[in-house]
């Protein structure tokens, strides 16, 4: 039976991190927005949030295996990681990994915040001189923080650099190759040249792009393009040389 992950349709969002151990797998799943048609799945999406019963999820992605729904980029990683050969073996190493994962989450959210510093439910447009300052403080403390952090992580991993945790893929590694993906395209300016300054984190994202389920999942139609929709967003006026 088929994995079934809901996401919201058109953009990459944090359903990518899923997409991306999925496709690296070779799982079976249905990306269920896509998969039937505009609208339809969106809406089957929607009802499923919005109904009766337990564990219904707060907010997409979540995925469900059977009758088993799983909820947040994290939690779904954990779950799905040792059934799909994207895990440690060692349980405490897969408990490393969760807590990578989590940190990871919380660059994404704070990566989301760039440009939309005040409110959600305001448009970017609504907010840009707040999104300025924001991002300004972002670029200057916290990429360097992060990434930081991360290459550390590569570096003293007794496994080896080639890895975040253990000695061999994991999906941490596919979600820090989507994370430098992402910066890449919101903030060129920002990360100029930061494969110099984290050599190991850059090494890692090239060894994953050549990997070949995920070069063929980036060349195809199901890898949606960076868009102004989703949290990594290019808006110039933000990004500035680091």
């Amino acid at each position: 039976m088929p994995y079934k992950l809901y996401y919201w349709n058109g953009i990459q969002g944090r359903g990518e991190f899923v997409r991306l151990a999925l496709e690296q797998a070779g799982a079976d799943y249905i990306d269920i927005t896509r998969h039937e048609g505009t609208g339809m799945g969106t809406e089957a999406m929607l009802d499923f949030m919005g109904g009766d019963g337990p564990n219904i999820p707060f907010a997409p992605p979540f995925l469900k295996d059977g009758d088993l729904v799983v909820s947040h980029v994290a939690n779904i990683l954990s779950y799905l990681g040792p059934r799909i050969g994207l895990a440690p073996d060692d349980d405490g190493l897969r408990h490393v990994a969760n807590g990578l994962q989590l940190t990871i989450t919380d660059f994404v959210c704070e990566v989301h915040d760039t440009h939309h510093p005040i409110s959600t439910a305001l448009y970017y447009e609504d907010q840009i001189p707040e999104a300025k300052a924001r991002s300004t403080a972002f670029i200057k403390d916290r990429i360097p923080k992060y990434l930081g952090y991360f290459e550390r992580v590569l570096q003293q991993n007794p496994g080896g650099s080639e890895h975040a945790v253990g000695r061999d893929l994991s999906y941490v590694d596919l979600s820090l190759f989507q994370v430098i993906e992402g910066l890449n395209y919101a903030f060129p300016m920002a990360m100029k040249g930061y494969a110099d300054r984290y050599s190991a984190l850059a090494a890692l994202n090239a060894s994953v792009r050549r990997r070949p389920r995920i070069s063929a999942y980036l060349a195809s139609p199901r890898r949606l393009a960076f868009n102004e929709d989703g949290i990594f967003r290019h808006y110039p006026e933000i990004d500035v040389a680091a």
